[in-house]
């Protein structure tokens, strides 16, 4: 069977593609951290992870570790709303990222398993001699606390129009075979949290258009 590219991996061989990997290989420091920001369905999980494969010794750690669990959401009545901003521990992901910035240092942090909606408690690693740490969420530069008091040295946003991230969103949720009732639900929710991604985010020191 032939492999062929994503649009992502072309993108990352282009002119603009090579030249975000050495403005990140070229950021000083014994431990950088960069932001890959986005609303759901946007492309950043893919980007993050192309990265990571493109910049040896570097890290991947995927914000959704912080899901609060479903008990804990249906008790408070936010099970339907599940990836809005509110239904993640922020305080604990701020607390992660700083722990990621001190150099030399193992973290070890949550993963989110998508098969089974739960968060794994310490399924993850980033080892002390991993220098870039490439940090992926939808919410990293929401301009509210405490997203707005973490530190990144490097942040990237991928602006998607919420048109193509309707028709990104109904392919996944196609994919993983929810009915249309549910399809139906789930868009809603996605696209509430795109749009206030997309409306309440900070500026990012690089911003990637729909190309990808």
């Amino acid at each position: 069977m032939i492999e062929t590219a994503s649009p992502v991996q072309d993108w990352l061989d282009g002119t603009f593609g090579q030249a975000l990997l050495q403005r990140i290989a070229g950021l000083t420091g014994k431990r950088v951290l960069v932001a890959v920001a986005g609303a759901p369905g946007s492309g950043k999980s893919t980007l993050a992870a192309e990265l990571v494969k493109r910049l040896p010794g570097a890290a991947l750690v995927p914000m959704d570790g912080f899901h609060l669990d479903d008990l804990l959401l249906a008790e408070r009545g936010l099970l339907a709303r599940k990836g809005a901003v509110e239904t993640f521990d922020a305080d604990g992901f701020a607390a992660l990222v700083a722990r990621l910035a001190q150099p030399d240092r193992e973290v070890i942090y949550p993963i989110f398993d998508r098969s089974r909606e739960i968060a794994i408690a310490g399924s993850g690693v980033v080892s002390a001699d991993q220098r870039i740490v490439v940090i992926e969420g939808n919410y990293l530069l929401l301009d509210l606390h405490p997203w707005n008091e973490i530190h990144y040295d490097l942040t990237i946003c991928l602006d998607v129009p919420e048109t193509e991230l309707q028709r990104r969103l109904t392919e996944r949720w196609q994919g993983f075979g929810k009915k249309p009732e549910a399809i139906r639900a789930h868009l809603e929710n996605d696209l509430a949290n795109a749009h206030r991604v997309i409306v309440q985010s900070m500026e990012a020191d690089i911003v990637i258009e729909a190309t990808i």
